[in-house]
């Protein structure tokens, strides 16, 4: 097994708080693991009382650019007054070996680990069942998609057809993964379904790209007595507005129109939603179906990842990805302009 496999295995306690010295956080020895399996974060004690949370970004992952472009997008949004979590400026302390990144620097390097620091914001799950809590989101994610738009991501990543869905199938099918007996019916499945995922996008020829979170589910809003702010901007890319839909909508069919229609009623007050996004939420699903699989692939040498998702792989885990993507292909067909639970 190669270091590369495994980039986490020499982040200690000691080394967690060394790092966060060394960029000028005065810490006082209380240490606790968030809940994090792409990057390792931290809550840490700093020696006034307070808490901050570090996050160091798992190498090879993001480059130094897309990096402080997620933290230039965070900051952009706490400026407009968007509730966002914008990490600090690190100090410089002299420490051999400790790097600073950015103007003004938000990313530190240390002993082969790049880490953010951010203020702890706390908060609880939104109440989605709520259509008042779905409209203040939606307000949310409006002022969000409107700094979004004020210009393009230069470094981070495009979610489309090809970069998100084609490289995720092609990565699982050059590198092993796929069981024999279960690949056939699997490659099918994903090659049918990305086609009509590209058909899709096609017929919306002038669609618009922005900045958007990326990664908007119910995990990564925290909602106060403020309202919600929005945490981890890891996943931010230029996408469609409606990416940071969908994956708060659940239930039955009746439960998913009502919530879409609270979201946007409470996005339109602020900001013009372009509609024929609502045909882009089941190919948006088909292709994070499959990056899933692949991420699960990719990361399976981490030791967290047998631990926490140990179905993955077997065979009986193919058959039923190639059962969800089937069930995919029936929506797309659908003969109409939206998903077929909105007709």
């Amino acid at each position: 097994m190669h270091a590369a496999d495994t980039p986490y295995a020499d982040l200690t306690p000691d080394l967690v708080l060394d790092t966060l010295e060394a960029f000028g956080q005065g810490v006082d020895g209380r240490l606790l693991q968030l809940n994090s399996y792409e990057n390792r974060v931290f809550q840490v004690g700093l020696d006034d009382g307070g808490f901050v949370v570090a996050k160091f970004y798992r190498p090879g992952r993001w480059s130094d650019a897309q990096i402080l472009e997620e933290h230039t997008f965070t900051q952009a949004l706490a400026d407009a007054e968007v509730p966002a979590v914008p990490p600090l400026t690190l100090a410089a302390t002299g420490t051999p070996g400790a790097t600073l990144l950015g103007s003004p620097p938000t990313l530190g390097a240390f002993r082969g680990h790049r880490v953010a620091v951010s203020p702890r914001r706390g908060g609880r799950a939104p109440e989605l069942e709520d259509p008042e809590v779905l409209r203040w989101l939606g307000r949310f994610l409006a002022r969000l998609h409107t700094v979004g738009a004020e210009q393009p991501f230069t470094h981070r990543l495009r979610l489309d057809v090809d970069q998100t869905g084609r490289g995720a199938r092609d990565w699982l099918a050059n590198h092993g993964i796929l069981p024999p007996d279960q690949a056939p019916r699997w490659l099918s499945a994903a090659d049918q379904a990305l086609d009509l995922a590209q058909a899709a996008f096609d017929r919306i020829p002038d669609l618009r790209y922005r900045r958007v979170h990326g990664d908007c589910h119910p995990g990564n809003v925290l909602w106060t007595p403020d309202g919600p702010h929005f945490v981890d901007l890891d996943d931010a890319c230029m996408a469609p507005a409606v990416q940071d839909f969908w994956m708060l909508l659940s239930g039955n069919e009746a439960d998913r129109r009502g919530q879409l229609d609270a979201l946007l009623d409470g996005y339109e007050t602020v900001a013009e939603f372009d509609w024929r996004e609502l045909r882009l939420i089941e190919p948006l699903r088909t292709l994070r179906i499959l990056h899933h699989s692949a991420w699960l692939a990719r990361r399976w040498a981490d030791p967290a990842f047998p631990a926490a998702f140990p179905w993955f792989g077997s065979g009986n885990y193919w058959q039923q990805q190639t059962d969800l993507l089937n069930q995919q292909i029936e929506l797309l067909q659908a003969p109409t302009d939206q998903p077929a639970w909105l007709s």
